[in-house]
């Protein structure tokens, strides 16, 4: 993606727009995991009224959000989408940038996020980004696989 989408904080307004994001990114998992993923049924309402949002837009037309914010030792990305329409666009890989941005702004030395085992895409990409895999744990259900991306490595990744 030759130009980023602007990044900026979600607001109210923002919501059914991130909740339809959801949906459409998520719903193929559904056959894979048995179930709706978690991201389809978040309270976007009450994250972006904690501030906990930030939307990926270009004129006008929100095309993905992130759902983060930071911990002690890294900035946590909750989750992460773009509608299916504009993935493969550089915007998930600008949300992420967008994350280790916070994590340098705060001196934390690493963004860390977690995936169900069943997307496998999506542990293909973060291995491309320079995420590694910490551990895998059965949480609320769901087969999660947790990953952290050490900021000293972020220049060795194009």
């Amino acid at each position: 993606m030759d130009n980023p989408a602007a990044i900026r904080s979600a607001t109210p307004d923002d919501a059914d727009r991130i909740r339809t994001i959801a949906r459409a990114a998520y719903v193929k998992y559904m056959p894979r995991i048995g179930c709706e993923p978690e991201p389809m049924l978040a309270d976007f309402a009450a994250l972006i009224g904690a501030g906990l949002v930030v939307v990926a837009e270009d004129r006008a037309d929100i095309k993905g959000y992130m759902v983060g914010w930071p911990k002690a030792d890294a900035y946590f990305i909750d989750n992460i989408a773009v509608g299916p329409e504009h993935q493969g666009q550089g915007i998930g890989r600008h949300l992420i940038e967008y994350a280790a941005t916070e994590a340098k702004r705060l001196q934390l030395p690493a963004v860390r996020l977690y995936t169900n085992v069943a997307m496998t895409e999506n542990l293909a990409m973060y291995a491309h980004i320079g995420f590694v895999e910490t551990h895998r744990a059965e949480e609320h259900g769901f087969q999660r696989v947790y990953l952290r991306w050490s900021l000293g490595d972020r220049m060795a990744r194009p």
